[in-house]
């Protein structure tokens, strides 16, 4: 339809043809991964510093009288804030290193990128990366599974209220009901000489109906799913990393430019 030798024309193919070179040395897979690194490690980092602040108000007030119930729970938050600073910034340049190097694996894997070379210093950086992710991912995996502690605490203390309001209705006394408890140092949130160290009754009722309770509850939940999403992110590092690492080997082993 359009006469091909116009010059415009070939300047306008000239310039598709390198976008599409372009775009075929993203590393889609380690950006989509970084993204989500970022997303997560967002949400697990404020939330769960929000909520670590919330929860020490919490047995400050309603379950533990004496401070020295609480101070190693209240120590643990304060040092545990810290160590989210320094995830927050270690997540972040890790996750910029990894997808610098997702570039530098796939462009050197495309062929039609003749002036990057697969090097073994590049195969060993790749290989550092990929053991270096795999163990984040494992450690990370427990951290996960740790982060869902104050989740089912929560939930419990949330159901048992909602427990607590039904019998409320059923019955006419409040001393029928005042035996179901939520206890603290069950979780090892508080230790076992902790005074009351558990809620009871109608108080507890009372506590699920506050704001801090419901802040609290939503920001464990978030930063429960950032943890998750995190998780699932060095996953697709992992799977990424070790990708393109095999093919730079394949293609090294057969002899071909890369």
């Amino acid at each position: 339809m359009f006469p091909v030798r116009q010059p415009w024309l070939c300047k306008a193919l000239g310039c598709y043809d390198s976008c599409i070179r372009c775009l075929g040395a993203v590393p889609y897979p380690s950006l989509v991964a970084t993204l989500l690194c970022f997303t997560g490690m967002a949400l697990f980092c404020g939330c769960g510093h929000e909520a670590l602040a919330n929860t020490e108000v919490l047995a400050e007030t309603y379950f533990a009288r004496n401070i020295q119930d609480y101070v190693v729970l209240a120590s643990f938050i304060k040092y545990f804030q810290y160590v989210i600073y320094g995830l927050a910034s270690f997540f972040f340049l890790y996750c910029i290193l990894l997808l610098a190097e997702g570039f530098y694996t796939t462009s050197a894997v495309k062929q039609t990128f003749g002036e990057f070379r697969s090097t073994r210093c590049g195969r060993c950086l790749s290989l550092t990366f990929i053991i270096v992710t795999y163990i984040l991912a494992v450690i990370w995996l427990a951290v996960f599974a740790f982060t869902a502690i104050p989740v089912f605490f929560f939930f419990n203390m949330a159901q048992t209220c909602h427990t607590i309001n039904i019998l409320a209705e059923t019955t006419p006394s409040i001393n029928q009901h005042g035996w179901i408890c939520m206890d603290a140092r069950q979780y090892g949130l508080l230790p076992w000489n902790a005074m009351p160290g558990k809620v009871c009754g109608m108080t507890l009722a009372s506590i699920c109906k506050t704001k801090e309770f419901f802040i609290t509850y939503d920001l464990y939940i978030a930063a429960f799913a950032g943890a998750g999403i995190a998780l699932l992110a060095l996953f697709m590092y992992v799977v990424a990393t070790t990708y393109n690492y095999a093919v730079l080997r394949f293609l090294g082993r057969k002899g071909l430019r890369c």
